[in-house]
């Protein structure tokens, strides 16, 4: 059985029941429930939440609304489920504390397979860090610098608070200059995502990274969009 504690959180019940359904018959035995923000909190207040799936749309609070609560107490992953597809929507998720979307009507598996994937990628910054001793554990460039060890990335000569999702994406492309990666590779070696999901998750995380590093994020100078192809970050 898998070692998670999983908290899905909407008011269709339908729903609930079916994605805790897929997910026991995915070997997850830790699972609570919450149709209301309020419940939501409470079980969050009193129990190890790893991960939780929450509805944008509560009859007492929205998602949007209860994400900045939860962060008051717990770093769990958050993955919203949203019919709303817009960038607007999409970013304000991330900016108050989410970690990633779902958009409905979704494949329950998707869920199951992001719930495995961020579990493995508990291991990921040990498994980058010894990547990076072969060579260093610091990367510079002319506007921005990355310390691993640190887990810092410097902007213009001050700490800039990083989402650790991004900072593990940042290391991999430091690790990887002016190569082209296709979003399926940064998907699986990044993600550990081999199915059932949406590319947009790397969309939106180039796009927080680039708000991160480039003076310019629309006109970007490092990581650049190769078109068909995916991303590569330019170092001179």
């Amino acid at each position: 059985m898998q070692e998670a504690n999983i908290l899905l959180v909407d008011d269709e019940t339908s729903i609930v029941k079916m994605v805790e359904m897929v997910l026991e018959k995915e070997g997850f035995s830790n699972i609570y429930t919450a149709h209301t923000a309020h419940d939501a909190l409470k079980i969050i207040q009193n129990n190890p939440i790893d991960f939780i799936v929450l509805d944008v749309m509560l009859p007492d609070l929205t998602g949007f609304e209860l994400c900045p609560k939860i962060r008051e107490v717990s770093d769990a992953y958050i993955l919203f489920l949203t019919a709303k597809v817009s960038d607007l929507d999409v970013l304000t998720g991330f900016a108050i504390g989410g970690d990633d979307y779902v958009t409905k009507p979704f494949n329950p598996l998707e869920i199951a397979a992001r719930i495995k994937a961020t579990l493995r990628r508990r291991e990921l910054p040990v498994r980058l860090k010894k990547a990076v001793q072969k060579n260093t554990n610091r990367y510079d460039f002319k506007e921005f610098s990355v310390d691993v060890d640190a887990g810092e990335l410097i902007v213009d000569g001050k700490v800039v608070q990083c989402p650790a999702q991004v900072f593990h994406l940042l290391i991999y492309f430091c690790q990887n200059p002016n190569i082209v990666i296709s979003k399926q590779k940064l998907l699986e070696t990044v993600w550990g995502f081999e199915r059932y999901v949406d590319d947009n998750t790397v969309t939106v995380h180039i796009h927080k990274l680039r708000e991160k590093i480039e003076v310019d994020p629309g006109n970007p100078k490092y990581l650049k969009t190769v078109r068909r192809l995916g991303y590569k970050l330019v170092k001179e």
